[in-house]
This record gives structure tokens, sequence and C-alpha cells, in this order.
């Protein structure tokens, strides 16, 4: 496991989409999906293109929960999770 994905132990959510459970004992980084990104079979993207996302969160991200927001909202919010976590991280001394 990276430096960057312990990073999200007991973080705060940075998607927050409608919903988020606020819990940061369920975060968990979520990396952003799409073969733009690196995204393939058995692979995923770098992890400084993923966001800190709680249970609830990454389940509406990865498509196993659905809401009442299109696929391109859900998008746009965990694009702004993921500037958001970039921010963390380069505070942190990660990036």
């Amino acid at each position: 496991m990276s430096k960057i994905t312990k990073s999200a132990q007991g973080q705060s959510c940075t998607i927050r989409l409608i919903g988020c459970n606020g819990n940061p004992e369920t975060v968990v980084l979520a990396h952003l999906n799409g073969v733009r990104f690196g995204h393939g079979t058995g692979r995923k993207v770098n992890d400084i293109h993923a966001a800190y996302a709680c249970s609830y969160c990454h389940d509406v991200v990865d498509g196993r929960i659905r809401i009442g927001l299109s696929r391109d909202e859900v998008k746009l919010a965990h694009l702004e999770g993921v500037i958001e976590t970039q921010m963390i991280l380069i505070e942190k001394g990660l990036l």
C-alpha cells in the first residue's frame, strides 16, 4: 500500500455527494476511472488521480449505488474531490 493510499485513513471525504456519510473511518482512496487516465483491466490509475472518499461516495462513484445525479455530475464531484485531495497531499508533503 502506497503512502498516498495510507494517507486516506481517518481523513474527511473530499467528494461529498448528497448522502455522504461523513464517516472518516470509512474513507479510502477512490481512483478516477477511464482509459484516458490509464485505467484498464487489472490496472488502476496513479494514486495522484484519486480522491478521499467515504464508503457511500465511493459506492456512488463506482456505480454500486445510483442517486438522483447524472453520471457527469458524479464525475465532476469526483474530479473536484481529486483536486482537493491533491491540495491536502501537497500540504502533507506527499506530492
